[in-house]
């Protein structure tokens, strides 16, 4: 389906609020495909958010984070939330204590992506076992993985993936690494593309820090099938994105962006800011640990669009984001 698009820019997953049915509806209109976050959502919330989309008389794709395998310290955990109660105090709300281990409802959402069959299912965060994909595919999805190294995408097609995403370190929000410990993000898209296309055969759709039309020729000249993009869209008219993210990247169009787990715990790229500046060096590798303890103090934050502790995610690529429509937004990426 992927192949057979007239775009060859498609519409990230987005977790978090920006990914959604509007957008990838509008995606579909205009002649590409957007995928659906299901990252941080209820099983039951995915499967209205396919309905709809489905609804509208279009196809999309399907995003699930895979669950990390190794439980978090929870005495790392806890140290870090005593770091950040200063923070808190200042926003006015409470952190949680440290969560056990929490797979995003992993299981139920690949059931409900059997059921629905979306024809592309991707997946962040790691490789998904074999069993996994062989339902998905037995479903009628194409299956792909997002992978960071040769070794990541050796093991995606060992595990029976139909095509890959090639995500360059300079890609916003959470690098798909299942190396998180040692990632520094250091290889771009075209390098990471060079190194997935060695490794295997599979069809391969480039991704990070794509915001303008020279790239995205880069790389399909390169080899990618598609270019995919997300950063871009984020100040489209139909993503959700927040009204202060929107603010941040208006106003600074130059801003750095920094490699950061301060958030959640996992190498992710956001704007800098004073938090990441502050907490990066001493938040703990400890996803989805860290993700649910910062949540009230990252939601408090946006709420009175404190942009020094918001978690602003953003590739380089911000630097070419413009409002628009999606139409608009991949007419300029196309152009």
């Amino acid at each position: 389906m992927l192949l057979d698009l007239d775009r060859r820019v498609v519409v990230a997953p987005m977790a978090g609020g920006p990914s959604t049915v509007d957008l990838v509806v509008a995606a579909a209109r205009a002649g590409s495909v957007g995928f659906l976050a299901a990252g941080y959502k209820t099983p039951d919330a995915v499967a209205a958010e396919l309905d709809e989309v489905q609804s509208a008389g279009v196809t999309c794709g399907l995003n699930l984070f895979v669950p990390q395998e190794a439980p978090a310290d929870t005495g790392a955990v806890e140290r870090y939330r005593r770091e950040l109660e200063p923070e808190a105090k200042r926003l006015g709300v409470d952190l949680p204590a440290p969560r056990p281990h929490d797979d995003d409802a992993f299981g139920a959402k690949v059931e409900l992506a059997a059921a629905h069959a979306p024809p592309l299912v991707s997946f962040t965060f790691g490789v998904p076992e074999r069993a996994v994909v062989e339902t998905l595919r037995r479903a009628g999805s194409t299956v792909l993985v997002t992978v960071t190294s040769a070794d990541e995408a050796d093991a995606a097609a060992r595990a029976g993936a139909d095509m890959l995403v090639a995500q360059g370190g300079t890609a916003g929000g959470h690098a798909s690494t299942s190396a998180p410990g040692t990632y520094d993000g250091a290889a771009d898209a075209p390098a990471v593309l060079r190194m997935v296309r060695a490794a295997t055969a599979l069809p391969v759709v480039a991704a990070g820090g794509v915001g303008a039309p020279d790239k995205v020729r880069e790389l399909l000249a390169a080899g990618a099938v598609a270019v995919q993009c997300g950063t871009v869209f984020l100040l489209a008219d139909e993503a959700g994105t927040g009204h202060a993210q929107r603010t941040a990247m208006h106003a600074g169009p130059d801003r750095e962006t920094v490699l950061t787990r301060a958030y959640t715990g996992r190498p992710a790229r956001a704007l800098r800011n004073r938090f990441t500046d502050e907490h990066s060096a001493t938040a703990p590798l400890a996803y989805p640990a860290i993700h649910h303890l910062t949540a009230p103090l990252r939601a408090a934050a946006a709420r009175a669009g404190d942009l020094d502790v918001m978690s602003l995610w953003a590739g380089t690529a911000h630097r070419h984001a413009r409002p628009g429509t999606v139409r608009q937004i991949l007419d300029r990426l196309e152009g």
